[in-house]
């Protein structure tokens, strides 16, 4: 809904020509002003309406000072694993993806001035129970990125789903919920992010398409209803929640989005399906509204409650996957980009 509410203040495009990312959605921090309106459960909401109109106000002016000054832009895109101690797989070690994807920017004169990482982990090194403000391990990456001459840093989370922590594991089995691991962990990130896009090949005049449907899923959990109708948001109340689904494809790349939290076994397959030599998937993009498990996994191993219980119900997997293979069908097959 915020992203929605800063499309609509948006002055300088109509709003359909403008992939909206949700702010706090792209990140996924859990130590970060609350987004969603929900009630806390102490008679309160974890949400702050003026701030939230701030954020969307805030974003409106970022894309309209960035549709005053469009110009030109040279990209490279490369992928590769990002291994070390940075994320692994709470619930089965070795079961989580490493690849670390990078889209660099570069304007007519070849001068870097942004860096996109989508990496699947949950920055919470910190937590919600710090009482502590952070963009977590994000921050620490982005501005190693700025730096280090790789321009702006810019995150956005793949399909880490509820299980893709961050490594934050001590010798003592307990999780270091410390500033300095953050930055160690965002450190160490970024310069695997550097090291991978460094000899990728220059792309000029990439080929951009954008294709975007309407995807309806409906909500069938009580615990999702209850929480949407309490919302300070005012969620629109009904069987179900519409949202957009996009495939961009973008010089040898191609992205989708994924409105929600997939589990990783459905990003890994959805990558496997995509047309291009490299194969993105954006999480939390368009919509936020729970975990997207698979429908064999809903409601079935115990580990698997609170996935199920959070999510829109059980056919929201299903659905997800068979719109987003229509969409990638529907979708040309990324363009040989002109190497400089």
């Amino acid at each position: 809904m915020l992203g929605g509410a800063g499309l609509g203040i948006i002055t300088t495009s109509p709003s359909g020509q403008v992939s909206s990312c949700h702010r706090h959605a792209d990140r996924h921090t859990h130590s970060a002003p609350g987004c969603y309106g929900f009630p806390d459960g102490q008679g309160g909401f974890a949400a702050d309406l003026g701030y939230l109109g701030q954020i969307c106000v805030s974003m409106a002016e970022a894309v309209n000072k960035a549709m005053d000054s469009l110009a030109a832009t040279k990209v490279k895109i490369s992928t590769d694993d990002a291994r070390g101690k940075i994320a692994y797989n709470y619930y089965a070690k070795q079961l989580y993806d490493p690849h670390c994807d990078v889209i660099q920017f570069l304007d007519n004169r070849d001068r870097t001035f942004a860096a996109l990482v989508n990496y699947a982990v949950h920055p919470e090194v910190l937590g919600a129970e710090a009482g502590l403000i952070s963009p977590d391990l994000v921050g620490p990456l982005c501005n190693r990125i700025t730096e280090k001459g790789g321009g702006i840093g810019i995150f956005i989370n793949g399909a880490q789903g509820g299980m893709i922590a961050a490594d934050n594991r001590t010798e003592s089995g307990k999780d270091a919920r410390t500033w300095s691991e953050c930055v160690r962990i965002g450190t160490l990130l970024a310069g695997k992010a550097l090291r991978i896009i460094k000899k990728a090949p220059l792309q000029s005049n990439p080929f951009l398409n954008i294709l975007a449907w309407r995807v309806f899923f409906p909500v069938a959990s009580p615990f999702i209803r209850q929480i949407m109708k309490l919302s300070l948001l005012g969620y629109v109340q009904g069987a179900g929640s519409e949202v957009s689904v996009n495939v961009i494809t973008f010089g040898n790349a191609q992205i989708l989005t994924i409105p929600g939290e997939a589990l990783p076994n459905i990003g890994y397959y959805l990558k496997r399906q995509m047309k291009g030599e490299y194969n993105l998937l954006f999480g939390f993009t368009n919509n936020v509204f729970g975990y997207i498990p698979a429908q064999v996994d809903w409601g079935s191993f115990r580990r698997y409650d609170l996935t199920t219980r959070t999510s829109l119900g059980g056919q929201t997997g299903k659905i997800f996957i068979r719109k987003a293979l229509r969409l990638i069908i529907a979708s040309p097959a990324p363009a040989p980009a002109t190497i400089d």
